[in-house]
């Protein structure tokens, strides 16, 4: 995003190397600090419309919040350093702040994460949703309560657009950066193997079919919203963890950053791990694609004892 070349162009180059560290870890501290909200307000459990029989089955917020600072996953993206973080670390504030009963601020939130990624706004309706919850169970007459979603909608989409504005006018007066950022995303120019899904199906892809399979792969993971926000309508909550997790697998050029929000919120169903089945080998793929994937991918990039193949099985 244009406007995050600025705020690195404000460290002065002597301390450089101190003051980035700094702020990454000062992110990952925002993010736990998010995470004890959401971890204390129990909505996972307990919402609007939704009430666990084994609400009682829990971690503690501070846990939560422990377990999402020491993950190997969250430790790796601090060093490696990427802007994701600080996608992540707004996404967390944002439904923070929506069940702090703060839609607006949760919008603008939305607002900025969907304009340094743009796969963040899928998350609009959710988010809609679990603001809406929480304004009515906190209106003093639900009943009658007029519920501003048009005007939550406005400001995240007035926000997006004020920030590309300011884009705008950072860049010089060109509109040139959105194929730089957006359309990078959008059309995957870079078929660079990474840890998602896409690389493989693109190199393998006649070109006649290019533009045909962007857009089911698009749609395939735009799809999935309509079908949670109806399905689990009254757990706003797991709709929006959800599609985090979806993220981390589908998106165009997804990282261990991805993953790593997505092991924050799930501690947040702890009720839910009782009824979980091959819990064990579910755990061991993890454990095997985790510490693999870094391994064939040297075999196949550095030692050239492999292939694609090697790399890609992990991924999937």
């Amino acid at each position: 995003a244009p406007l995050l070349l600025p705020l690195f162009a404000l460290i002065p180059s002597i301390a450089f190397s101190i003051v980035t560290p700094l702020l990454y870890i000062l992110l990952d501290l925002l993010c736990a600090e998010a995470l004890v909200y959401i971890a204390d307000s129990c909505q996972s459990t307990n919402s609007r419309l939704f009430t666990s029989p084994r609400k009682d089955v829990k971690w503690d917020s501070m846990a939560i919040a422990a377990a999402y600072l020491f993950n190997p996953l969250t430790i790796a993206t601090c060093l490696g350093r990427p802007t994701s973080v600080f996608t992540n670390c707004v996404i967390l504030f944002a439904i923070s702040k929506a069940i702090q009963n703060k839609p607006v601020n949760a919008m603008l939130a939305l607002a900025l994460a969907s304009y340094l990624s743009l796969y963040p706004a899928l998350l609009l309706p959710p988010l809609l949703l679990l603001c809406y919850d929480r304004h009515e169970q906190n209106a003093k007459n639900p009943d009658s309560a007029s519920s501003p979603v048009i005007i939550w909608f406005n400001v995240c989409f007035g926000g997006v657009g004020l920030l590309l504005f300011m884009s705008y006018l950072v860049t010089g007066a060109s509109w040139e950066f959105l194929s730089s950022t957006y359309g990078v995303q959008l059309l995957l120019p870079d078929l660079t193997p990474n840890v998602g899904l896409w690389w493989y199906f693109f190199i393998e892809m006649f070109d006649s079919f290019r533009e045909f399979f962007l857009g089911v792969f698009w749609l395939h993971l735009g799809a999935y919203v309509g079908g949670l926000c109806i399905r689990v309508r009254k757990q706003p909550l797991f709709i929006i963890t959800t599609m985090i997790g979806i993220f981390a697998i589908f998106k165009p050029y997804p990282s261990i950053s991805d993953t790593s929000l997505y092991f924050a919120l799930l501690p947040l169903y702890r009720h839910v791990f009782p009824l979980m089945r091959y819990t064990f080998f579910t755990v061991a793929t993890l454990l095997y694609a985790t510490l693999l994937g870094p391994a064939f991918y040297y075999l196949w990039i550095y030692a050239g004892s492999g292939n694609a193949n090697f790399f890609y099985a992990i991924t999937l």
